[in-house]
């Protein structure tokens, strides 16, 4: 059930957010056997819901046969615990629905660990309900001893070193993702990060673009782990890009901590591309929800532009409309500069797609003129590989033997790599 309280107005309408909680249900293999927005007009402390609407929350179970209730909202510990004795109901909120799915879908060590972290995070607090039926333990000697260590709090105490363990384990982690960034600034392939709100079909276009085949299914959730893949385009002999985990509305802070060393991994391309469901009724607000986790992560400015590489709007999903609202959009994406209209279904705008991407990495290329010994051949291919070698030709003998002149044509980018590659 969706919760609509009074003077709690979101961008979202109840319906819309109705229909995203029932897609995240989905995404875990749960059935819903019912679901409706329920008006909420003061909060209760003690259950969220009054009194009647707990008892008809409660029967609805009983008449639907429901083993699981969800609220897509937050629950406090005491919340929560009250709705399950009084509706004799499993009861999860949103950001616990949203745990299950990320430690379903989790393949990877490190996806493994951020998941686990943020599990525990969110557990810790909830402890009150697993250990009610324990007794009070007691320290020291004899009846003078001092009372000992309650079950919560050795419990709470093992989640804290399990944190601080995880802690140090996703720090290296981080750190050799960045050892493994700067691997890749030193072989000098640009990197392109898909971003979007969850569902947008990212991995659909990843699949497209690379010919690799990454999952891609009509789930909320359906790609968590980052995956990298080699890309052509033209101009470039090779890029790299990158998929991400989708962005989703009220996000829970424990996930979004989490998974900050993931998305790190946008903060280093140099091409965001942030995918958008077009055909969504909700695209324009998803895209505010993206935009404000990309500003977190100093990705864009408060203008949504990038601040540091460039950001295009993919409109995906445009097969699913009609035909003169996909040539308007297509028309308006064309006027626009910095949006692409397709469908990475059916691969329209997809050669579109790829001539932008090239023009933008190989834009502001100037010419290099340089004399290289003929032995360098390392450096020589390197030119070759990742700029536009207009001329090379023999330039004499010098001190190291046959000399070559080239003349090539590479971004400040490559140039400064190049450079690199020198020292």
């Amino acid at each position: 059930m969706c919760p609509d309280i009074r003077g709690q107005r979101t961008a979202e309408d109840p319906a819309s957010r109705l229909a995203e909680a029932e897609g995240l249900a989905m995404a875990i293999g749960i059935v819903v056997a019912h679901s409706y927005v329920l008006q909420v007009r003061e909060i209760r402390p003690n259950t969220l819901f009054g009194a009647g609407q707990v008892q008809n929350i409660a029967t609805d179970c009983e008449l639907h046969d429901a083993e699981l209730v969800i609220v897509d909202g937050a629950l406090t510990a005491i919340q929560q615990r009250n709705l399950e004795e009084t509706i004799g109901r499993k009861v999860i909120d949103r950001t616990g629905l949203i745990l299950e799915i990320f430690g379903e879908r989790a393949v990877t060590a490190e996806g493994r660990l951020q998941v686990e972290l943020a599990h525990l995070d969110y557990q810790q607090s909830r402890l009150v309900r697993s250990w009610t039926h324990l007794e009070r333990q007691r320290g020291g000697f004899g009846f003078l001893g001092g009372p000992g260590e309650t079950q919560i709090e050795a419990d709470r105490r093992m989640i804290r070193d399990r944190m601080a363990r995880l802690r140090r384990e996703l720090e290296q982690v981080r750190k050799t993702r960045e050892l493994h960034r700067k691997r890749r600034d030193r072989a000098p392939w640009p990197v392109i990060a898909l971003v979007g709100y969850t569902n947008a079909g990212k991995s659909t276009l990843f699949n497209r673009l690379t010919g690799a085949d990454v999952m891609a299914e009509d789930l909320l959730f359906a790609t968590l782990d980052p995956t990298m893949r080699a890309l052509d385009l033209p101009g470039v002999e090779k890029a790299i890009l990158s998929d991400t985990v989708g962005f989703i509305s009220d996000l829970p802070t424990q996930l979004v901590a989490a998974f900050r060393a993931t998305l790190e991994e946008v903060t280093a391309a140099d091409i965001v591309l942030h995918v958008r469901d077009i055909a969504n009724a909700d695209s324009a607000e998803q895209k505010r929800q993206v935009l404000s986790v990309l500003a977190d992560l100093g990705v864009v400015n408060e203008e949504g532009e990038g601040a540091e590489a460039p950001v295009i709007e993919v409109w995906n999903k445009i097969d699913l409309l009609d035909q003169e609202t996909r040539d308007d959009l297509v028309a308006a994406a064309r006027q626009d500069g910095s949006a692409i209209a397709l469908s990475a279904v059916s691969g329209q705008g997809m050669e579109t797609l790829r001539e932008t991407l090239g023009a933008v990495l190989t834009e502001g290329a100037r010419l290099h003129t340089m004399t290289l010994p003929a032995r360098d051949g390392a450096r020589i291919a390197w030119l070759h590989a990742h700029g536009e070698v207009l001329s090379e030709d023999d330039a004499g003998v010098g001190e190291d033997g046959p000399l070559r002149q080239i003349a090539v044509r590479l971004t400040e980018k490559e140039w400064g790599r190049f450079i690199a590659l020198e020292a």
